[in-house]
């Protein structure tokens, strides 16, 4: 069975769950996503932050495959999965950004390490440009 949940930066740089879930509601499964997640969007606004870049959406979805039909208290992830949608102002940020979500997966995201002890972690990347003019 999968398990996931979807979090997106907010205007003034924070990061809610989205629409359709309420944190009230997530199973402790899912509450180990959503504090995964949290953590790499942190870490990945951060550094995007000491870049000097400021997408206009960040989005990121942890995915967690568990070994049994329904959540159930003894259920294991198999593997992890965490994609970042982010759409950037301009062409020439996707490079750094690119960076900026490759250091947070694989260097300084705690969470995600913590995960990798648990299961293969695999992640995803889409990073799309809109000129905008100032």
């Amino acid at each position: 069975m999968q398990q996931s949940i979807t979090i997106h930066a907010k205007d003034d740089g924070k990061f809610e769950l989205c629409k359709s879930q309420e944190l009230c509601k997530l199973n402790p499964k899912e509450l180990l996503l959503y504090s995964t997640a949290l953590c790499a969007g942190m870490t990945l606004k951060t550094i995007l932050d000491k870049e000097r870049i400021k997408p206009l959406k960040i989005e990121i979805r942890m995915e967690g495959e568990l070994d049994t039909e329904k959540v159930e208290g003894q259920s294991k992830f198999t593997s992890f999965h965490i994609g970042y949608n982010i759409e950037c102002k301009h062409i020439d940020e996707q490079g750094k950004v690119s960076h900026a979500v490759q250091l947070a997966n694989d260097k300084y995201c705690g969470g995600l390490a913590m995960l990798r002890k648990i299961a293969p972690v695999s992640h995803s990347t889409s990073i799309v440009s809109v000129e905008v003019s100032e």
